[in-house]
């Protein structure tokens, strides 16, 4: 089922190339700096509960691709804390494997179903029950307890990402368990800065009750901000994350800041005001990661919850969440006009609008020195995504200006699958200019090792090895 030299040029010297570079990284760490698993899995370290929670239920390109094939999201245990009968949702599953058939999902998949659970038939309907009996079989050793899985993974840090409004518990569990492993929160503060985000008066009032500050007032609201990235990072956080509908930023002076807010707090505030003061909150999350260190990841250009009627019945995140065309260049001058030249400050930014890549992102991040470009994201992590940000980036940002690689999934056995597949894809491109006598094979080689490794330390501030 997994071609060793799967995803490698078809060009026979390239193709020789990319395996060499490919062996010399494909055991180093996995850096996983940006991500969406649970640091409760990993505090309690209790058994996951059956295929279908660990492979269905968490997975937004699985059940994404079921409902577009007319199969309701309540048939597979979408929106339940417990899933009542598995095996019925895995057979579901099993019968529309085929769906999956050119996606980077499959690649991920079958990656999991053999190198973890040793499976070589394929899954299909006939198959379902194999798959299940035996993946239930292995959830019920403590070799699969997810810090065990954590290890096997060779995982050296793992985020995860938090709303400022999380009591961190689990992360603070961890911290005082005596585990080496590495699980830091990340900072997403979208639920008090985002004023269409649901709730976001009574977010405020939590946010005012748990810092012990003024938050109906601009600069108590600042001050309380200022204290909960403190509380993240004492348990080890170091990145922020926005995923704001939009790149846009400004920069009011305090009065006009502090009036704004007033008005929004009100809810009297226009789309217009609502967007100008989540820009406006860029700005200021730009100057605390200034003050504290903390590396700033920009998400823009998805417009979340497209599906209304999936939304009123089943919430957020449902897989519903499309891209938008994403404007950098305008967008962010108000914030680089204040940190564009501040090298102590670092942006990560991100783009669902693939045609922002030579056009705006790789000559932003070639020229800012606070800029950072992300790895190709969300509907984009595939291996031709991969490629296509490569071949747009490189020739203007050059390798330096990117932050490697990090999986973004809430789907924790994907994780190993994700990395395999950006390391080979990675190491394909490197061939390809080697064989092109564009690179030497020793500089290619480092290269390999910075894509794999060292950028992603660099970028995230982690510890990197020598």
């Amino acid at each position: 089922m997994l071609h060793p030299d799967r995803l490698f040029p078809s060009d026979p010297a390239a193709r020789s190339i990319a395996k060499r570079l490919y062996h010399s990284i494909a055991n180093l760490p996995i850096l996983s700096p940006h991500g969406h698993t649970e640091a409760r899995w990993f505090a309690e370290n209790h058994p996951f509960a059956d295929p279908a929670s660990l492979f269905i239920q968490p997975d937004h390109y699985v059940f994404r691709m079921l409902y577009s094939q007319g199969v309701p999201l309540e048939h597979l245990g979408i929106g339940q804390k417990k899933i009542e009968n598995p095996r019925a949702i895995w057979r579901i599953f099993a019968e529309n494997y085929y769906l999956f058939r050119g996606t980077p999902t499959r690649i991920w998949l079958d990656y999991a179903f053999h190198e973890l659970f040793g499976l070589e038939k394929p899954l299909n309907i006939s198959t379902a029950d194999l798959y299940f009996d035996t993946i239930s079989a292995a959830l019920a050793t403590t070799e699969f307890l997810p810090r065990a899985l954590y290890e096997r993974f060779h995982i050296e840090v793992l985020a995860t990402t938090d709303s400022p409004l999380d009591d961190l518990q689990y992360h603070r569990q961890l911290k005082n368990s005596g585990w080496k492993g590495r699980v830091l929160p990340t900072f997403r503060p979208d639920p008090v800065v985002d004023p269409d985000f649901e709730g976001f008066a009574a977010n405020l009032a939590t946010l005012g009750e748990q810092t012990r500050q003024d938050t109906t007032t601009w600069m108590g609201y600042l001050t309380a901000l200022r204290a909960a990235r403190e509380r993240f990072r004492a348990l080890g956080c170091t990145a922020t994350d926005h995923g704001h509908p939009t790149a846009a930023t400004a920069d009011l002076d305090a009065q006009a800041a502090a009036k704004l807010f007033t008005c929004v707090l009100a809810g009297a505030a226009s789309a217009a005001d609502k967007e100008l003061f989540r820009a406006q909150m860029l700005t200021e999350m730009a100057a605390m990661s200034l003050d504290d260190g903390l590396v700033m990841q920009l998400h823009p250009g998805s417009l979340r919850n497209h599906n209304t009627q999936l939304y009123q019945r089943l919430g957020r995140d449902k897989g519903a969440d499309i891209p938008t065309r994403t404007d950098y260049v305008h967008a962010l001058q108000p914030l680089l006009t204040r940190f564009g030249n501040e090298r102590d400050l670092t942006i990560i930014l991100f783009t669902l609008d693939e045609s922002t890549y030579s056009r705006e992102l790789a000559p932003l991040a070639g020229h800012y020195p606070c800029l950072k470009l992300g790895p190709a994201w969300w509907f984009h992590d595939s291996p031709e995504g991969m490629l296509r940000f490569r071949e747009s980036v490189t020739e203007t940002a050059g390798f330096y200006n990117t932050v490697g690689f990090n999986d973004d999934t809430r789907a924790f056995l994907s994780i190993p699958a994700r990395h395999d597949v950006a390391r080979r894809v990675d190491c394909a491109y490197l061939a390809r200019l080697v064989a092109d006598h564009r690179l030497e094979e020793d500089e290619a080689y480092e290269v390999a090792i910075d894509l794999t490794y060292r950028l992603a330390a660099s970028a995230y501030r982690l510890t990197e090895r020598p």
